[in-house]
């Protein structure tokens, strides 16, 4: 787990309706909810920039780190939510949570493949990775910042399964041990679809009288 640096919180009061959320922007601070370890939610105002390069760091938003909220105690926090704006991409709101460093939790953590496997380089195969996060269980201090895996041994149509992931004692996996994680396939070609010829229009033999008057 890397160390980073305390988060300062300043506390918000007043009504907490979108109205507010766009003052504490436009002060140049995110709102933001803390809550978690049986203490009531707290409403906050944060700098975007510090949040911003913890979910840019390399444990991203498993990232355990000091917040200290203005007139209250520090507490170990993580991010558990946030929220872009979709246009222009900063941030509008997190949620962080409370850490009891002695608890176990549950985490997603990146699987991150190394090398270039065989099937690849020899057969013409491609790698194709689907799972690209697991879930595992840990205490806060244990959380890898992701799950590496060397697969520059498979074959094609060799597979990477999660019994496969290095297995430390400081987790355990909440996954299938026989999840696919990766496997090396190939992309079969695709016969091209001759194209059927239009139909002519039937011609009717003989020629097309006209309708006669009724006779009256």
């Amino acid at each position: 787990m890397a160390n980073t640096e305390a988060v300062k919180a300043t506390l918000r009061s007043g009504k907490f309706n979108k109205n507010a959320a766009r003052r504490v922007r436009v002060a140049g601070q995110i709102p933001a909810v803390v809550y978690g370890a049986g203490q009531e939610s707290v409403a906050v105002a944060l700098d975007p920039k510090v949040i911003t390069k913890i979910l840019h760091s390399e444990s991203g938003h498993n990232t355990i780190f000091d917040l200290d909220v203005e007139g209250g105690t520090a507490a170990k926090a993580m991010i558990v939510d946030w929220q872009y704006e979709p246009i222009k991409g900063k941030l509008l709101h997190v949620d962080l949570k409370r850490i009891a460093m002695d608890k176990a939790m549950r985490v997603s953590v990146p699987v991150m493949l190394e090398g270039v496997p065989t099937g690849v380089k020899n057969s013409g195969g491609i790698l194709d990775q689907l799972l690209r996060e697991v879930e595992l269980e840990c205490l806060p201090g244990d959380i890898p910042s992701h799950i590496d895996v060397d697969v520059s041994g498979l074959e094609l149509h060799g597979s990477i399964h999660v019994s496969d992931l290095p297995h430390a004692g400081k987790y355990k996996f909440l996954v299938p041990e026989d999840t696919m994680v990766a496997h090396v396939t190939i992309i079969k070609e695709v016969a091209p679809v001759e194209a059927t010829p239009a139909a002519e229009p039937e011609v009717t033999k003989g020629a097309t009288k006209a309708a006669e008057p009724a006779k009256k």
